[in-house]
């Protein structure tokens, strides 16, 4: 399976990346989320509880099916103020 990744705001500077493309065997977005985690490094960043994310421009929750193609992103928790 191929998945795109996108990380926007705190994220994208961490890890000084737009996005980039992962092969795998991904049966929801979690299981994305966990395989970047363990790359370590600043990817450590995505294992945060409150932790936004999207497939296919739409947000979603972490236990959310992924198909081949399919397209994710990471943002970091918002806060008001």
């Amino acid at each position: 399976m191929k998945i795109k990744v996108l990380y926007f705001a705190r994220y994208r500077e961490l890890l000084g990346l737009d996005g980039e493309r992962l092969d795998g065997e991904f049966a929801v977005l979690d299981d994305v989320r966990q395989t970047l985690v363990a790359k370590g490094g600043h990817y450590a960043l995505l294992a945060e509880q409150n932790l936004m994310c999207a497939r296919n421009e739409e947000l979603c929750r972490l236990d959310e099916p992924l198909e081949d193609g399919d397209e994710v992103a990471f943002f970091p928790p918002v806060t008001g103020g």
